[in-house]
């Protein structure tokens, strides 16, 4: 149980905090509008992505093969899928890998440039790559325990935080359920 909630936080980030940076320079008529973009991503995630990948591992019967973690989905997809099954996860994993690179590096660079200015965008983009390659050189169950930690300690300030901006949320939906707003599409 616990490593299915933490690797969901992993995986959607809901509750992290960390996608408002994404979502905030979004081109859109009110804020509304991109709060249901920012859902929809964690609906997709949550419950068709990773949904699907447990009915591949209970379907297939692996489940009760002792495997875990990525061992686990590979060896079900390779009982559902043939030879197939592990190039997919390889494929899914890579791009997975890639996005995730992509999508924290930028995160971490808006918060550089919003707290030091641009000046220090090469400083963090070095410390990057360095961590990169020292994750990538460390055992598996160390960089998931750290990843887990640091997850948990970003949920923290930002529950805080959504306490805090509850009453401007609510104000927004409000405005937004009211249609008094400039071109409101619905």
């Amino acid at each position: 149980m616990r490593f299915g909630v933490a690797r969901g936080l992993f995986s959607n980030e809901a509750g992290m905090g960390s996608t408002p940076h994404a979502h905030a320079v979004a081109k859109v008529n009110h804020p509304h509008e991109q709060g249901v973009v920012a859902m929809i991503g964690v609906f997709i995630d949550t419950f068709i992505i990773l949904t699907l990948t447990a009915l591949v591992i209970v379907s297939s019967g692996q489940w009760i093969s002792g495997l875990t973690s990525i061992e686990l989905a590979q060896s079900a997809f390779n009982a559902a899928l043939g030879s197939f099954g592990n190039v997919f996860i390889a494929v899914c994993l890579l791009f997975f890998a890639f996005s995730t690179i992509v999508g924290w590096y930028y995160f971490g660079e808006t918060n550089v440039k919003a707290l030091f200015g641009n000046k220090f965008v090469k400083v963090y983009a070095c410390v990057v790559v360095v961590f990169i390659v020292v994750g990538s050189a460390l055992k598996v169950e160390l960089v998931w325990s750290l990843s887990d930690m640091f997850n948990g300690l970003m949920v923290l300030p930002n529950l805080i935080a959504l306490l805090a901006l509850s009453g401007i949320v609510a104000k927004s939906y409000q405005d937004w359920n009211s249609g008094d707003h400039p071109k409101a599409h619905r």
